[in-house]
C-alpha cells in the first residue's frame, strides 16, 4: 500500500504544480516542472520507483522492473493523484487548466511529440534507474527531472507538453468537469505517451539489458 500512496501523492504534488505554473504563463514553468519531477523522484524514488507516469510504469513492466499485480494499481494511483492535484490548482486558481496541441499543430505531429519524448524519459529511467551498472547512484533525479525539461522547453508549445497520460487525463477531466474544457484532445495524450513508452522498453532492450 505505501508503494501506491507514494505514486498517488508524488504525482497529486506533480499536476498541481503544473497547473499552477503554467497557468500564470510563468516564463521559467518548464524549469518549475522539471525541477518538481526531480524533487517528487528522490521523495518516491526508496519506496515506489517514483514513476508518476503509467507509460514510464508499462516501460518499467515490460523491462520486468514491475510486477503485473503491480500495474493497474500504479496507474489507478497515478490518476488519481493527478485528478486530484488538478482539482487543488482548480480550486486554488478558480479556472482550470489542461494540455493542447499549439495553434495549426496536426493530429500526427502531436502524437509523434509526445512519443518521442515519453520515449525519451522511459529510456532515461531505464538506464539511471533499472541498470545494476548504476545502482545506487544520486543522480537519478536530477536525470529524470531534466529530461521532462528538456521535453517541455522543445516540444510543449507544439504537443501540449504532457508527456505522461496521468498529467493529461486528470487536468483534462478536471477542466471538463468544473471549467469550460472538453475530452476531444485526451485520446492523444494516451496514445503518443503510451506508444513512447513501449518504444522506450523495445530501445532499451536493443542497447542491451544488465
Amino acid at each position: 500500500m505505501r508503494k501506491y500512496l507514494t505514486e498517488f501523492v508524488g504525482t497529486l504534488f506533480f499536476v498541481m504544480t503544473i497547473a499552477l505554473v503554467v497557468t500564470q504563463h510563468n516564463p521559467a514553468a518548464p524549469f518549475v516542472i522539471g525541477s518538481a519531477l526531480m524533487v517528487v523522484v528522490y521523495f518516491g524514488g526508496p519506496v515506489s520507483g517514483a514513476h508518476y507516469n503509467p507509460a514510464v510504469s508499462l516501460a518499467l513492466f515490460l523491462r520486468g522492473k514491475l510486477s503485473r499485480r503491480d500495474l493497474l494499481p500504479y496507474w489507478a494511483a497515478q490518476l488519481l493523484g493527478a485528478t486530484v492535484g488538478a482539482y487543488f490548482a482548480y480550486v486554488v486558481l478558480d479556472h482550470g487548466f489542461a494540455p493542447a496541441p499549439g495553434p495549426n499543430v496536426g493530429t500526427a505531429t502531436v502524437l509523434l511529440v509526445e512519443a518521442l519524448y515519453t520515449c525519451l524519459l522511459a529510456l532515461v529511467v531505464l538506464n539511471v534507474a533499472t541498470r545494476d551498472s548504476v545502482r545506487g547512484n544520486s543522480y537519478y533525479g536530477l536525470a529524470i527531472g531534466f529530461t521532462i525539461l528538456v521535453a517541455v522547453y522543445a516540444g510543449g508549445e507544439i504537443s501540449g507538453g504532457a508527456f505522461n497520460p496521468a498529467v493529461a487525463t486528470g487536468s483534462i477531466l478536471v477542466n471538463a468537469t468544473f471549467g469550460d474544457g472538453s475530452l476531444k484532445d485526451l485520446w492523444l495524450y494516451l496514445v503518443g505517451p503510451f506508444a513512447g513508452g513501449v518504444l522506450g522498453a523495445l530501445l532499451f532492450k536493443l542497447q542491451g539489458e544488465s
